[in-house]
C-alpha cells in the first residue's frame, strides 16, 4: 500500500508540472512563496600551510566533519551525475521522465526501487534533513528544489551537495570522505576513488567499507559499470579499479601543528580559513623529531621546537608538545609558549653587551676562579673551575663565574631592556632584575628565544617571529652592534656539533637549567633560526637530564632537514686580533673601578703615544687624513673608529681615509699590543 501511494504521489507531481496556463501562473508563484532554509551551510575552520595544504581542520558546531569542498575531480563530477541525475545540467530542479519511471516502477514491483530524486532534491532534503520515501517529505523536496533551481546556478547547488552529501558516522561531503578514506584531497582522485565516494552517500552506513567491505566494492563496481557505458572511463579502466580493494580504516583527519592552529582559531574568531607561513613537511619532520626525542625518555616528559626564518620572521614550524593528545605528559600545554628557565641560553647577549660597550673581545682574558658577589657565590655547572681564560673560551665552556663578571659591569637592568629590545620578554622573579637571571633565574619563552637568537643573526637587530602571513615586523631599536653580534655568532659556530651529529654551519648554546627540569639548545645559520625545549611541563625535574646530550640532538637533526646556509662575514669594522695584539685595556677584563695590570703599569719615556693629531685638535674634513705616532715597537697599526685603517706599517705613520665631517676617534696599536688613541673633529 505504501508504494502505491508512493507511485501515485509522483505520478501525481509529474502531471502538476503539465497543468494549463492559468494553473501554472498560480503554481509559479506558489513556488516563488517557498520559503528556503539557511543555504550558508556551516564548514569547519581549516589552517592551512604556506602552500595552501591542510594542517588542521576543526569540526562544525555539532561536532560533524564538513569543510568547504574545494577543488573536485572532474571524474568524480562526471560519475556523480551520470549515476544520481543525468539531466542535472537540463531539468527545472524536477526530473518530470525520471519520476514518471519511479512511480511506474513502484507500480509494477510493488515496492520502491528508485526515488526519482534529482540532484536538486537531494540538496532539498539534506538542508533541512528531511525524511525520504514519505509523500509529504518528497512534495516538500519537490517545491523546494523547484525554488532552488530559480534562487540558486547549478554549481551553487552542486557546490552544495558536496559539502552536505552523508558518508557515515559524522561525516559529510566530499572533501571530508576523501580526507578520511583516501587521506587526500579530492581534486585528483582515481576511478576506484571517485566510484566509491559517489555509491556512498547512498547508503552511507550500509555501506561503510571499515565495516561493510563487500557492500560497499559491489556498489562502486556499479558505479564503475556505468562510467563505462557511458563512455567516461575505458572497460579496461573499469575492470583495473573494481580489481582494487575498498580501504578498510577510517584515517584521522589531518592534525599537524594542533595546539598552534588551537591558538590561532581563538585569536580569528569567525574565520574560516587561516593561512600560515608554516612548512607542511618541516612541521611534520619537527613533530617526529619531537616525539623521538621523549619516546623512552620516561613518563611525563614532553617536547617544544620553534623554526623560523630569520630574514623574514616567518616561523617555518612549531611545536608545543610531543603528543598534544597524552594528556599524562600534559600535551594539552603549549610548550612553545610556557614560561621556562633558559639555563645558560642568555648567556650570548650578555658577552654581545660587554663587546658592544667596548668592556671586551673575544680573546680578553678573565679569571674563572671561586667569587662572591655580595651573598652569592656562584660556581660552574661540574662545580670545577679554570682559571685564566679566554671570553671566547669561558663562553663555548658555558662558564658561570665569567659571565656573571660581565653582567656586573654591563648591569641587570640594562641586560634585560636589551634583551626586550631583541624581542625576548621575561618574567622577573622581583622587581628588580639581579645577576642570576644571566644563569637561568627568570622565566622566559622558547619563541622569545627564538626572537632573541634571530636577532644576535641578523647583526643585532630583531624581528618578531609569526606563523601568520605579513604578521612580522622588524624591531626599532639594535640589542647591540653588528660586529658584537657577529663576534658572539662566530664563537657560538664553534661549539662541536653532538655526538653523532654531523658538523654544518650553525652558531648555537644549549642550556639546563636548575634541577635538570628544562633542556634547551637555541641555534641559527645564515638562513634560519630553531629552538628546542625538553622537560617535564609540570616543572618537575628530569634527573640527567642536560641541553647537549637532549635538546641539542634534535636541533642538528632538524637543520639537517634544510639546506646549509652558510654564516655572514664579519662586517668591515670587526677587530679580529689575538690577544697580544689588543689595546691594553681589552687584554685582560677589569672589573669596574679596577684597572687591569697592563693599563696600570707606568709609562716609560719610549711608550707609544700618538702626536698626530693630538687629543682634542679640529681639522678641516678635506683630503686624506694624516697620522703619527711615536714610541712603541713596530709594526703599527692605525685604527679609525674602531676599524682596521691601516694595518702593519713599517713606519709609525699612516694616511687615512677621511671619514667626512663629524667627531672621529683615532687609535694605534704597536707589535707588543701597547695603544694610544685622539679623539678629534673634522669639519
Amino acid at each position: 500500500m505504501r508504494s502505491r501511494r508512493f507511485a501515485l504521489s509522483l505520478m501525481a507531481a509529474v502531471l502538476v508540472l503539465g497543468i494549463g496556463a492559468g494553473a501554472r501562473d498560480r503554481f509559479d508563484d506558489w513556488v516563488d512563496a517557498t520559503a528556503l532554509p539557511r543555504l550558508d551551510v556551516p564548514v569547519g575552520v581549516e589552517v592551512v600551510a604556506r602552500d595552501g595544504r591542510l594542517l588542521r581542520a576543526f569540526q562544525v558546531a555539532d561536532g560533524r566533519w564538513r569543510l568547504d569542498a574545494g577543488p573536485v575531480d572532474a571524474l568524480f563530477l562526471d560519475m556523480l551525475t551520470t549515476w544520481e541525475d543525468r539531466r542535472f545540467r537540463r531539468h527545472a530542479g524536477i526530473d518530470a521522465r525520471a519520476l514518471l519511471r519511479a512511480g511506474w516502477q513502484a507500480l509494477r514491483h510493488g515496492r520502491v526501487v528508485s526515488g526519482g530524486s534529482t540532484l536538486t532534491m537531494q540538496v532539498a532534503r539534506l538542508i533541512e534533513e528531511g525524511p525520504t520515501g514519505q509523500w509529504a517529505g518528497k512534495a516538500r523536496q519537490m517545491r523546494l528544489a523547484l525554488a532552488l533551481e530559480r534562487r540558486l546556478g547549478k554549481r551553487e547547488i552542486l557546490e552544495l551537495y558536496l559539502r552536505l552529501a552523508p558518508y557515515g558516522a559524522n561525516v559529510e561531503g566530499i572533501r571530508a570522505a576523501s580526507l578520511q578514506w583516501f587521506g587526500k584531497e579530492p581534486r585528483r582522485l582515481s576511478p576506484a576513488q571517485a566510484a566509491l565516494l559517489v555509491a556512498l552517500p547512498q547508503s552511507p552506513e550500509a555501506r561503510r567499507p571499515d565495516r561493510f567491505p563487500l557492500a560497499a566494492k559491489a556498489a562502486r563496481d556499479r558505479v564503475l559499470v556505468r562510467a563505462a557505458r557511458a563512455g567516461l572511463i575505458s572497460d579496461a579502466d573499469a575492470q583495473a579499479a573494481m580489481a582494487e580493494p575498498v580501504p578498510r580504516v577510517r584515517r584521522a583527519f589531518p592534525a599537524l601543528a594542533p595546539l598552534l592552529a588551537a591558538r590561532l582559531l581563538r585569536e580569528h574568531p569567525g574565520a574560516l580559513r587561516i593561512e600560515t607561513t608554516l612548512d607542511a613537511r618541516l612541521q611534520r619532520r619537527a613533530e617526529e623529531l619531537a616525539s623521538r626525542a621523549v619516546r623512552g625518555a620516561g613518563r611525563r616528559l614532553s617536547a617544544a621546537v620553534v623554526l623560523a626564518d630569520h630574514r623574514t620572521g616567518e616561523i617555518l614550524a612549531e611545536v608545543g608538545a610531543a603528543d598534544w593528545t597524552d594528556g599524562a605528559s600534559s600535551g594539552f600545554v603549549d610548550m612553545a609558549r610556557a614560561w621556562r628557565s633558559p639555563g645558560s641560553t642568555l648567556k650570548p647577549f650578555v658577552y654581545g653587551m660587554a663587546f658592544d660597550d667596548g668592556l671586551a673581545h673575544p680573546e680578553t682574558l678573565i679569571e674563572d676562579r671561586p667569587t662572591a658577589f655580595g651573598r652569592w657565590q656562584p660556581q660552574n655547572f661540574d662545580k670545577h673551575f679554570r682559571g685564566t681564560v679566554s671570553l671566547r673560551n669561558a663562553l663555548i665552556w658555558s662558564l658561570n663565574i665569567p659571565v656573571v663578571k660581565l653582567a656586573e659591569a654591563v648591569g641587570p637592568n640594562r641586560i634585560v631592556q636589551a634583551l626586550r629590545r631583541g624581542g625576548v620578554e621575561m618574567r622577573l622573579a622581583g622587581e628588580m632584575p639581579g645577576l642570576a637571571i644571566v644563569l637561568g633565574g627568570a622565566g622566559v619563552t622558547l619563541e622569545g628565544l627564538a626572537e632573541g637568537y634571530a636577532a644576535l643573526a641578523r647583526g643585532g637587530r630583531g624581528i618578531t617571529l609569526s606563523p601568520l602571513p605579513g604578521g612580522s615586523r622588524e624591531l626599532a631599536a639594535p640589542m647591540f652592534g653588528p660586529v658584537a653580534a657577529w663576534q658572539v655568532g662566530h664563537i657560538l659556530s664553534q661549539n662541536p656539533a653532538p655526538h653523532g651529529a654531523r658538523q654544518r654551519p650553525m652558531a648555537y648554546k644549549t642550556g639546563t637549567s636548575y634541577g635538570h627540569r628544562d633542556a634547551l639548545a637555541v641555534g641559527f645559520d645564515g638562513a634560519r633560526v630553531g629552538a628546542v625545549w625538553l622537560g617535564r611541563p609540570d616543572g618537575t625535574p628530569v634527573p640527567g637530564a642536560f641541553g647537549g646530550e637532549l635538546a641539542a640532538p634534535v636541533l642538528f637533526d632538524l637543520f639537517d632537514a634544510l639546506p646549509p646556509v652558510a654564516l655572514p662575514p664579519p662586517p668591515p669594522q670587526t677587530l679580529t686580533l689575538p690577544n697580544s695584539a689588543l689595546p691594553l685595556p681589552l687584554r685582560r677584563f677589569a672589573p669596574a673601578g679596577e684597572a687591569s695590570a697592563a693599563a696600570a703599569s707606568p709609562a716609560s719615556p719610549d711608550a707609544l703615544r700618538l702626536t698626530y693629531p693630538p687629543d682634542g685638535a679640529e681639522l678641516e674634513a678635506q683630503g686624506p687624513l694624516t697620522a703619527k705616532a711615536r714610541g712603541g715597537r713596530g709594526p703599527w697599526t692605525f685604527l679609525l673608529n674602531g676599524a682596521p685603517a691601516a694595518i702593519a706599517q713599517p713606519q709609525p705613520m699612516a694616511s687615512l681615509p677621511n671619514p667626512g665631517p663629524g667627531f672621529a676617534e683615532l687609535t694605534v696599536v704597536d707589535a707588543n699590543g701597547a695603544s694610544a688613541t685622539a679623539a678629534i673633529r673634522l669639519h
